[in-house]
Protein backbone atom coordinates (compact mmCIF):
# COMPACT_ATOMS: atom_id res chain seq x y z
CA UNK A 1 0.00 0.00 0.00
CA UNK A 2 2.41 2.26 1.02
CA UNK A 3 4.53 1.70 -2.18
CA UNK A 4 1.28 2.54 -4.17
CA UNK A 5 0.62 5.57 -2.72
CA UNK A 6 4.32 6.83 -2.77
CA UNK A 7 4.63 6.24 -6.78
CA UNK A 8 1.02 7.30 -7.02
CA UNK A 9 1.63 10.48 -5.31
CA UNK A 10 4.71 11.64 -7.04
CA UNK A 11 3.75 13.89 -10.55
CA UNK A 12 6.13 13.10 -12.85
CA UNK A 13 5.06 16.07 -14.63
CA UNK A 14 5.60 18.29 -12.01
CA UNK A 15 8.80 16.76 -11.43
CA UNK A 16 9.96 17.83 -15.10
CA UNK A 17 8.28 21.08 -14.36
CA UNK A 18 10.29 21.93 -12.25
CA UNK A 19 13.65 21.10 -13.40
CA UNK A 20 12.64 23.07 -16.75
CA UNK A 21 11.76 26.41 -14.54
CA UNK A 22 15.03 25.31 -12.60
CA UNK A 23 16.85 25.23 -15.90
CA UNK A 24 15.65 28.90 -17.45
CA UNK A 25 15.50 30.45 -14.08
CA UNK A 26 19.22 29.48 -14.01
CA UNK A 27 20.01 30.83 -17.59
CA UNK A 28 18.44 34.13 -16.62
CA UNK A 29 20.18 34.25 -13.44
CA UNK A 30 23.34 33.83 -15.22
CA UNK A 31 22.73 36.68 -17.88
CA UNK A 32 21.94 38.43 -15.02
CA UNK A 33 24.92 38.71 -13.00
CA UNK A 34 26.98 38.89 -16.74
CA UNK A 35 25.21 41.91 -16.83
CA UNK A 36 25.59 42.98 -13.27
CA UNK A 37 29.41 42.27 -14.10
CA UNK A 38 29.68 44.51 -17.87
CA UNK A 39 27.69 47.53 -15.65
CA UNK A 40 30.95 47.71 -13.30
CA UNK A 41 29.14 46.33 -10.02
CA UNK A 42 31.61 44.79 -7.62
CA UNK A 43 31.64 41.25 -8.18
CA UNK A 44 32.11 40.37 -4.44
CA UNK A 45 29.21 42.27 -3.52
CA UNK A 46 27.22 40.17 -5.88
CA UNK A 47 28.57 36.99 -4.69
CA UNK A 48 28.26 37.91 -0.78
CA UNK A 49 24.54 39.42 -1.55
CA UNK A 50 23.56 36.52 -3.68
CA UNK A 51 24.91 33.75 -1.07
CA UNK A 52 23.36 35.38 2.06
CA UNK A 53 20.42 36.07 0.33
CA UNK A 54 19.96 32.24 -0.66
CA UNK A 55 20.64 31.23 2.76
CA UNK A 56 18.24 33.46 4.11
CA UNK A 57 15.65 31.94 1.59
CA UNK A 58 16.42 28.41 2.51
CA UNK A 59 16.91 28.03 6.07
CA UNK A 60 14.96 31.09 7.68
CA UNK A 61 12.20 31.79 5.01
CA UNK A 62 9.47 29.55 6.10
CA UNK A 63 10.24 30.21 10.29
CA UNK A 64 9.83 34.22 9.65
CA UNK A 65 6.63 33.41 7.81
CA UNK A 66 5.13 30.95 10.14
CA UNK A 67 6.51 33.16 13.16
CA UNK A 68 4.95 36.39 11.65
CA UNK A 69 1.45 34.21 11.15
CA UNK A 70 1.42 32.97 14.61
CA UNK A 71 1.59 29.34 13.84
CA UNK A 72 1.83 27.31 16.80
CA UNK A 73 3.18 23.61 16.87
CA UNK A 74 0.84 21.45 18.91
CA UNK A 75 0.95 18.15 20.67
CA UNK A 76 -1.08 14.82 19.66
CA UNK A 77 -3.34 15.63 23.16
CA UNK A 78 -3.78 19.08 22.43
CA UNK A 79 -5.03 18.41 18.82
CA UNK A 80 -5.81 14.34 18.25
CA UNK A 81 -7.62 13.93 15.42
CA UNK A 82 -5.64 15.69 13.22
CA UNK A 83 -2.43 14.25 14.30
CA UNK A 84 -3.92 10.46 13.84
CA UNK A 85 -5.21 11.49 10.50
CA UNK A 86 -1.20 12.86 9.58
CA UNK A 87 0.05 9.57 11.00
CA UNK A 88 -2.22 7.65 8.96
CA UNK A 89 -1.29 8.92 5.72
CA UNK A 90 2.34 9.39 6.40
CA UNK A 91 2.30 5.31 6.75
CA UNK A 92 0.63 4.69 4.24
CA UNK A 93 3.04 7.30 2.04
CA UNK A 94 6.14 6.05 3.68
CA UNK A 95 7.06 9.69 5.16
CA UNK A 96 8.35 10.86 7.97
CA UNK A 97 5.75 12.55 10.27
CA UNK A 98 5.85 16.20 10.17
CA UNK A 99 6.05 19.25 13.06
CA UNK A 100 2.03 19.47 13.17
CA UNK A 101 0.69 23.16 13.67
CA UNK A 102 -2.38 24.99 14.45
CA UNK A 103 -2.91 28.50 12.67
CA UNK A 104 -5.33 30.51 15.10
CA UNK A 105 -7.82 32.27 12.80
CA UNK A 106 -11.32 31.55 11.63
CA UNK A 107 -9.70 31.61 8.14
CA UNK A 108 -10.07 28.19 7.13
CA UNK A 109 -7.09 26.98 5.10
CA UNK A 110 -3.86 24.34 5.53
CA UNK A 111 -0.34 24.98 4.30
CA UNK A 112 2.76 22.93 4.28
CA UNK A 113 6.55 24.14 4.16
CA UNK A 114 10.09 22.97 4.75
CA UNK A 115 12.70 22.44 3.09
CA UNK A 116 12.91 18.61 3.15
CA UNK A 117 10.81 15.60 4.10
CA UNK A 118 12.36 15.37 7.60
CA UNK A 119 12.21 19.35 8.30
CA UNK A 120 8.81 19.96 7.16
CA UNK A 121 5.47 21.31 8.87
CA UNK A 122 2.37 20.93 8.29
CA UNK A 123 -0.42 23.54 9.14
CA UNK A 124 -4.13 24.07 9.38
CA UNK A 125 -5.96 26.66 10.92
CA UNK A 126 -8.60 26.83 13.53
CA UNK A 127 -11.07 27.83 11.05
CA UNK A 128 -10.44 24.84 8.77
CA UNK A 129 -10.46 22.31 11.81
CA UNK A 130 -14.39 23.32 12.97
CA UNK A 131 -15.32 23.58 9.47
CA UNK A 132 -14.52 20.39 7.81
CA UNK A 133 -15.64 16.64 8.44
CA UNK A 134 -12.77 14.10 9.21
CA UNK A 135 -13.17 13.04 5.52
CA UNK A 136 -12.41 16.47 4.46
CA UNK A 137 -9.60 17.44 6.33
CA UNK A 138 -8.34 13.95 5.85
CA UNK A 139 -8.05 15.42 2.26
CA UNK A 140 -6.67 18.69 2.67
CA UNK A 141 -4.13 17.07 4.93
CA UNK A 142 -3.80 14.84 2.14
CA UNK A 143 -2.84 17.14 -0.11
CA UNK A 144 -0.30 18.93 1.75
CA UNK A 145 2.01 15.62 2.26
CA UNK A 146 1.67 15.40 -1.78
CA UNK A 147 3.46 18.76 -1.37
CA UNK A 148 6.17 17.07 0.39
CA UNK A 149 6.52 14.12 -1.35
CA UNK A 150 6.58 15.76 -4.72
CA UNK A 151 9.74 18.13 -3.25
CA UNK A 152 7.42 21.36 -4.80
CA UNK A 153 8.24 23.44 -1.17
CA UNK A 154 11.74 23.62 -1.69
CA UNK A 155 12.05 24.19 -5.28
CA UNK A 156 9.73 27.10 -5.11
CA UNK A 157 11.91 28.07 -2.05
CA UNK A 158 14.93 27.90 -3.97
CA UNK A 159 13.14 29.58 -7.59
CA UNK A 160 11.54 32.21 -5.68
CA UNK A 161 15.13 33.05 -4.70
CA UNK A 162 15.63 34.60 -8.24
CA UNK A 163 13.05 36.89 -8.18
CA UNK A 164 13.86 38.17 -4.46
CA UNK A 165 17.05 38.82 -5.71
CA UNK A 166 16.25 40.42 -8.79
CA UNK A 167 13.67 43.22 -7.25
CA UNK A 168 16.34 43.69 -4.11
CA UNK A 169 19.33 44.93 -6.43
CA UNK A 170 16.43 46.82 -8.91
CA UNK A 171 15.23 48.62 -5.82
CA UNK A 172 19.54 49.27 -4.59
CA UNK A 173 19.87 50.82 -8.25
CA UNK A 174 16.75 52.83 -7.96
CA UNK A 175 18.08 54.07 -4.29
CA UNK A 176 21.39 54.80 -5.06
CA UNK A 177 21.27 55.82 -9.01
CA UNK A 178 19.56 59.30 -8.01
CA UNK A 179 22.95 60.88 -7.70
CA UNK A 180 24.27 63.11 -10.61
CA UNK A 181 26.72 60.50 -12.24
CA UNK A 182 28.90 60.99 -15.29
CA UNK A 183 26.35 59.82 -18.68
CA UNK A 184 28.13 56.06 -18.94
CA UNK A 185 27.62 55.88 -15.26
CA UNK A 186 23.72 56.70 -15.27
CA UNK A 187 23.65 54.15 -18.29
CA UNK A 188 25.24 51.49 -16.58
CA UNK A 189 22.22 51.68 -13.69
CA UNK A 190 19.48 52.29 -16.72
CA UNK A 191 20.57 49.24 -18.19
CA UNK A 192 20.64 47.55 -14.97
CA UNK A 193 17.13 48.92 -14.00
CA UNK A 194 15.99 47.29 -17.18
CA UNK A 195 17.31 43.79 -16.85
CA UNK A 196 16.47 43.65 -12.72
CA UNK A 197 12.95 44.00 -14.02
CA UNK A 198 13.12 42.04 -16.81
CA UNK A 199 14.16 39.16 -14.65
CA UNK A 200 11.70 39.72 -11.95
CA UNK A 201 9.07 39.74 -14.46
CA UNK A 202 10.52 36.48 -16.39
CA UNK A 203 10.84 35.06 -12.46
CA UNK A 204 7.06 36.13 -11.70
CA UNK A 205 5.27 34.16 -14.41
CA UNK A 206 7.48 31.10 -14.27
CA UNK A 207 6.78 30.79 -10.59
CA UNK A 208 3.08 31.38 -11.52
CA UNK A 209 2.99 28.89 -13.57
CA UNK A 210 4.84 26.65 -11.60
CA UNK A 211 2.61 26.92 -8.49
CA UNK A 212 -0.75 26.38 -10.83
CA UNK A 213 0.52 23.08 -11.58
CA UNK A 214 1.91 21.98 -8.51
CA UNK A 215 -1.74 22.61 -6.92
CA UNK A 216 -3.29 20.23 -9.57
CA UNK A 217 -0.69 17.46 -9.17
CA UNK A 218 -1.34 17.66 -4.72
CA UNK A 219 -4.89 17.55 -5.63
CA UNK A 220 -4.64 14.11 -7.30
CA UNK A 221 -1.81 12.68 -4.93
CA UNK A 222 -3.62 13.31 -2.48
CA UNK A 223 -7.02 12.21 -3.85
CA UNK A 224 -5.32 8.93 -4.72
CA UNK A 225 -3.36 8.42 -1.72
CA UNK A 226 -6.88 8.31 0.46
CA UNK A 227 -9.09 6.83 -2.05
CA UNK A 228 -11.87 9.73 -2.37
CA UNK A 229 -11.25 12.50 -4.37
CA UNK A 230 -14.92 13.75 -4.01
CA UNK A 231 -14.03 14.13 -0.34
CA UNK A 232 -11.15 16.57 -1.21
CA UNK A 233 -13.62 18.48 -4.00
CA UNK A 234 -16.46 18.65 -1.32
CA UNK A 235 -13.28 20.63 1.12
CA UNK A 236 -12.35 23.12 -1.74
CA UNK A 237 -15.91 23.79 -2.24
CA UNK A 238 -16.77 24.63 1.79
CA UNK A 239 -13.69 26.17 1.58
CA UNK A 240 -13.02 28.62 -1.03
CA UNK A 241 -17.05 29.56 -0.32
CA UNK A 242 -15.94 30.65 3.51
CA UNK A 243 -13.05 32.26 2.33
CA UNK A 244 -15.63 34.82 0.30
CA UNK A 245 -17.22 35.33 3.72
CA UNK A 246 -13.51 36.43 5.14
CA UNK A 247 -13.27 40.00 6.04
CA UNK A 248 -10.63 41.41 3.54
CA UNK A 249 -8.42 42.91 6.15
CA UNK A 250 -7.53 39.49 7.68
CA UNK A 251 -7.27 38.15 3.91
CA UNK A 252 -4.61 41.27 3.37
CA UNK A 253 -3.05 39.78 6.41
CA UNK A 254 -2.84 36.17 5.24
CA UNK A 255 -1.80 37.48 1.75
CA UNK A 256 1.94 36.44 1.88
CA UNK A 257 1.42 33.29 2.77
CA UNK A 258 -1.34 32.82 0.03
CA UNK A 259 0.60 30.80 -2.60
CA UNK A 260 1.38 28.32 0.00
CA UNK A 261 -2.46 27.99 1.25
CA UNK A 262 -4.62 25.29 -0.50
CA UNK A 263 -6.66 28.04 -1.30
CA UNK A 264 -5.68 31.56 -1.85
CA UNK A 265 -6.07 34.37 0.74
CA UNK A 266 -7.87 35.81 -2.10
CA UNK A 267 -12.02 36.68 -2.08
CA UNK A 268 -12.26 39.15 -4.72
CA UNK A 269 -11.67 38.19 -8.78
CA UNK A 270 -10.05 40.19 -11.01
CA UNK A 271 -7.99 40.10 -14.67
CA UNK A 272 -5.13 39.86 -12.12
CA UNK A 273 -6.10 36.40 -11.66
CA UNK A 274 -4.70 35.43 -15.10
CA UNK A 275 -1.13 35.51 -12.49
CA UNK A 276 -2.46 33.25 -10.22
CA UNK A 277 -0.75 31.25 -7.75
CA UNK A 278 -3.34 28.76 -7.80
CA UNK A 279 -5.61 27.21 -11.01
CA UNK A 280 -9.09 28.10 -11.08
CA UNK A 281 -11.44 26.23 -8.43
CA UNK A 282 -13.82 25.18 -11.21
CA UNK A 283 -10.57 22.98 -12.89
CA UNK A 284 -9.66 21.72 -9.86
CA UNK A 285 -13.16 20.25 -9.33
CA UNK A 286 -13.45 19.02 -12.58
CA UNK A 287 -10.06 17.26 -12.16
CA UNK A 288 -11.18 15.07 -9.28
CA UNK A 289 -14.15 14.48 -10.66
CA UNK A 290 -12.84 12.46 -13.85
CA UNK A 291 -10.32 11.25 -11.22
CA UNK A 292 -13.66 9.95 -9.27
CA UNK A 293 -14.63 8.06 -12.00
CA UNK A 294 -11.33 6.62 -12.87
CA UNK A 295 -11.01 5.15 -9.43
CA UNK A 296 -14.37 3.61 -9.69
CA UNK A 297 -14.15 2.20 -13.07
CA UNK A 298 -10.58 0.47 -12.39
CA UNK A 299 -12.43 -0.68 -8.96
Amino acid sequence: MATRSTSFGKDTGLQARMLLTMFLLGLVYVAFIGVLFAAGAGAGVIVVVAVVLLLLQLFTSDKIAMATMGVKEVSAAQEPELHGIIERLCVQADLPKPRVCVMETSMPNAFAMGRSRKSTTVCATRGILEMLSPAELEGVMAHELTHVINRDVMVMTLASFFATLASLILQFAFFFGGGGGDREEEEDIFLVVIVSAIVYAISFLLLRALSRYREFAADRGGAVLTGRPSALASALLRISGAIERVPSQDLRAAEGMSAFFIIPARAKKSLMNIFADHPPLEQRLAALQRLESQLQAAA
